[in-house]
């Protein structure tokens, strides 16, 4: 069997070697060519996985090491009788470290503001954990998710902008059907806003105008941004750039430990569909540690919401991403291919917590010693 693999997906290398020929090659560079004689395509966001790429090839499986899957197109799959998977959830624990990372960055207090996020899924829900530890209020706005379960727990869109003082976009990338996503947050989206609220995305760069962004930014409608999804990516126009407080190479889910999920998750379904059963139910053995000191001793005295933030800012400190990414936005793919071995909060024990700030760390998976 032979198997072609993007050549930045961590882990990967010698996993599959004993059952398999395996090819590594840069994710925007695996052509037709390359796909013909595979049986199996492991991928990342840079391979267009449609009938151009596969058509006359003998691939039966394509797994995304990834939670968006924009980059394949199922209904052309589907016709070649190609079986694919995309690894839901699987950075889920990633992108909630970093929006915690952003609200530390800020130096706000947050308790009792708003925090509206728009979508709802893996990810999204694990952002509402964010919220509650920082004592913010929560609202919840998904409409796929509200048609099935009800309406109580969720808040129609515009109320929800107009409530809230952070809001955070979780969404898939849909261009059409029933609840399409392309540009969701356009003029009107950010017309409702609450003036003077900040505005996070995180998800899929084309989920935003841009022009509609810029607009509501420079009238002073939106005081904050982050942006760590950018449309037309990696190349990122220089007046979208600079009006963004936080801005990041698309890394948000990128710690060791999603990617070691999402990895593994790919080797499932490959050795599903291509019957190896000894990498069915594979998982990465063992996580390097973390770059920084894997204990975080708190200073006496301090608040709870002070814990709070001295913890986050240890195991990760978003402004090292922002000054990257600020200080060579032409290297866009470079700092994502080369990213820092960061590990999610669960990889740190935090030392001399207060009690009262012992239910915002756990909620947000710091252990604790003694815990």
């Amino acid at each position: 069997m032979k198997i072609v693999a993007d050549d930045r997906i961590p882990f990967l290398r010698g996993v599959l070697e004993p059952f398999a020929e395996v090819v590594y090659l840069p994710g925007a560079k695996i052509g037709a060519a390359d796909a013909a004689a595979a049986d199996a395509l492991i991928v990342r966001t840079r391979t267009a996985c449609n009938g151009e790429l596969l058509r006359g090839s003998q691939v039966r499986a394509v797994a995304t090491a990834t939670i968006g899957f924009d980059h394949i197109a199922p209904a052309e799959l589907a016709e070649l009788g190609i079986a694919w998977s995309n690894a839901p959830g699987c950075n889920a624990g990633s992108v909630k470290n970093y929006i915690a990372a952003a609200f530390a960055a800020s130096g706000s207090d947050l308790r009792g503001k708003t925090l509206g996020i728009v979508g709802v899924g893996n990810v999204g829900k694990l952002v509402a954990e964010v919220g509650e530890a920082f004592g913010m209020r929560v609202l919840l706005n998904d409409p796929p998710r509200a048609e099935v379960e009800g309406q109580d727990k969720f808040t129609p869109l515009p109320e929800l902008l107009a409530q809230s003082d952070v809001v955070t976009l979780h969404v898939p990338l849909e261009k059409a059907g029933k609840y399409p996503t392309w540009h969701l947050a356009d003029k009107e989206f950010f017309d409702r806003m609450k003036p003077g609220a900040w505005f996070f995305n995180s998800c899929r760069g084309e989920a935003v105008d841009a022009e509609a962004f810029l607009a509501a930014k420079h009238a002073g409608k939106i005081t904050a941004a982050l942006m760590d999804v950018w449309p037309g990516e990696p190349d990122i126009a220089p007046e979208l750039l600079a009006a963004v407080e936080f801005a990041t190479p698309h890394i948000a889910g990128y710690s060791v430990d999603g990617k070691a999920n999402g990895t593994a998750a790919a080797v499932r379904f490959v050795a599903k569909v291509l019957d190896i059963p000894e990498l069915q139910h594979f998982t990465v053995a063992e996580l390097p540690p973390p770059v920084f000191a894997p204990e975080i001793v708190l200073p006496e005295g301090i608040s709870a919401y002070e814990a709070l933030t001295c913890a986050i800012k240890h195991a990760y400190d978003l402004n090292l991403d922002v000054s990257a990414l600020r200080n060579a936005p032409q290297e866009f793919e470079k700092l994502r291919g080369s990213y820092w071995k960061r590990r999610e909060f669960a990889a740190y024990t935090v030392v001399n917590a207060p009690a009262d700030a012992v239910p915002g760390l756990k909620k947000l998976g710091f252990n604790l010693r003694g815990e």
